[in-house]
């Protein structure tokens, strides 16, 4: 699968000092790394293959490219 499809990735520092690195809209997409780095690394091939398989299997593939993220204190 070619490039342009954007989404949002979550990065939590594990328990064990690495960190989590995981895509969203791609239930079970989840990689980790030593460094931030290396996680979105992780993560990146991790999301090309889900996506690979999604189009595969002729379903919908996700696309974050026009939505936004931000925070809010509860």
């Amino acid at each position: 699968m070619s490039g342009g499809t954007s989404l949002f990735v979550k990065l939590t520092p594990g328990e064990d000092g690495r960190w989590v690195a995981e895509v969203p809209a791609l239930p079970g997409c989840i990689s980790q790394g030593d460094t931030k780095a290396d996680a979105l690394t992780n993560v990146r091939e991790a999301a090309l293959l889900c996506l690979d398989d999604l189009v595969e299997r002729g379903l919908p593939v996700p696309d974050e490219s026009s939505s936004e993220l931000d925070r809010i204190a509860v």
